[in-house]
């Protein structure tokens, strides 16, 4: 399916929730924010939260400062 991520066009399996999703982009930080649509996902909510077709995906990174 097709998701928008940090801005990029994506590729991703079909069944994937955020955990998988962190995990497919090898993201690292244990600080990691995700934005889905506008809406925050609390981390507890990781294994729940499916990624659906077309959805924008931020991941936010509080530790590299800005």
């Amino acid at each position: 399916m097709i998701i928008q991520l940090n801005g990029l066009t994506e590729t991703v399996s079909d069944e994937l929730n955020v955990t998988g999703l962190i995990k497919w982009a090898k993201e690292g930080d244990p600080d990691l924010m995700v934005e889905i649509n506008g809406r925050y996902v609390f981390p507890k909510d990781y294994d729940l939260h499916m990624i659906k077709e077309n959805d924008k995906v931020e991941f936010i990174n509080p530790n590299l400062g800005g």
